[in-house]
């Protein structure tokens, strides 16, 4: 019985920290005291441009998304060349966490924007610019490319670093290139032709 009325008090003592606001911690342990803050401006950053108006919330999700950094780094430290797959299963064990722990701060919207703070920005600039170059593509084939762009954008964010997020994107762009090729669309010519719009907005 005793055990059980612990038990209690602790749930009800971890609903009363939650219910205070309480910051998200940065999980630092180990980590080079260069490297966190670095991480921490970086995530900082990308906390920036959400616009939050909460300053305790905003410093959550600003630990959030360092905490997530510094998981992938030991991650990848972890294991060599010759453990890659073990590495990519621990990767995907976690891969679920960081958007989990933002819904308790963001809307779906915002959880998107982390996701393109944390791969540069590739997602949106490689859809317009696929839509910029081939503006006659059918909405099926709209949808198809984005939702390849968002696939690119998961396994981009388990990175280790800028080298191999964009290896992800880059990877699919090929993998759109293709299937668009098998559609009939003649990606040089629609490549030639967008090059010469370009050039005309310029001159107007």
């Amino acid at each position: 019985m005793k055990k059980v009325l612990v038990l209690l008090v602790g749930l009800v003592t971890l609903v009363s920290i939650e219910s205070k606001g309480q910051v998200v911690p940065l999980n630092t342990e180990g980590q080079d005291p260069k490297y966190v803050e670095t991480i921490k401006g970086r995530a900082q950053k990308i906390v920036d441009g959400l616009n939050l108006a909460d300053a305790q919330k905003a410093e959550s999700v600003r630990n959030i998304i360092a905490n997530r950094y510094f998981l992938l780094n030991d991650i990848h430290n972890k294991y060599d060349k010759t453990h890659q797959d073990a590495r990519d299963a621990e990767l995907y064990k976690h891969h679920f966490e960081l958007a989990s722990a933002l819904s308790l701060y963001l809307t779906n919207e915002q959880i998107d924007a982390v996701k393109d703070g944390m791969t540069y920005g590739r997602l949106k600039r490689d859809y317009r610019a696929t839509l910029e170059m081939i503006p006659s593509l059918t909405e099926e084939e709209k949808t198809q490319v984005l939702i390849w762009l968002q696939e690119a954008r998961e396994y981009a964010m388990d990175a280790a670093d800028s080298k191999g997020k964009h290896f992800w994107f880059d990877k699919y762009r090929g993998r759109t290139n293709n299937w668009l090729s098998s559609r009939g669309y003649d990606l040089k010519k629609e490549r030639d032709n967008w090059m010469k719009r370009i050039e005309e907005a310029k001159k107007k």
